[in-house]
């Protein structure tokens, strides 16, 4: 399974930088672009948790932390909207992929 699935993510002639995950709705993603995409949402996101500390507000923290990584994760889903497979449902490797036994 592990093969056909690495099969399926290579198979990208429309040089999308995601694809759609094996099972749920959502994106892997499967280009360099994709993967550096993922570093700087995440690298962005440990940034801003690391300005939080033991003596922040809840108000401090909403505006230095929950807001930024509510629109970084927006701007993530609209770049993977944008550069990736159209988002479905997928319960499983698709057929065209399954090896036959």
């Amino acid at each position: 399974m592990i093969k056909e699935y690495i099969r399926y993510l290579k198979d990208n002639p429309q040089g999308y930088w995601f694809k759609a995950k094996l099972y749920g709705w959502g994106w892997v993603p499967v280009t360099w672009h994709g993967w550096l995409i993922m570093l700087v949402y995440i690298g962005a996101v440990i940034l801003f948790a690391l300005t939080i500390d033991k003596d922040s507000s809840a108000r401090e923290i909403a505006f230095t932390f929950i807001l930024p990584a509510i629109l970084l994760t927006v701007t993530l889903i609209r770049i993977c909207y944008k550069t990736g497979e159209k988002p479905c449902w997928h319960w499983g490797m698709p057929d065209k992929y399954k090896t036959k036994k």
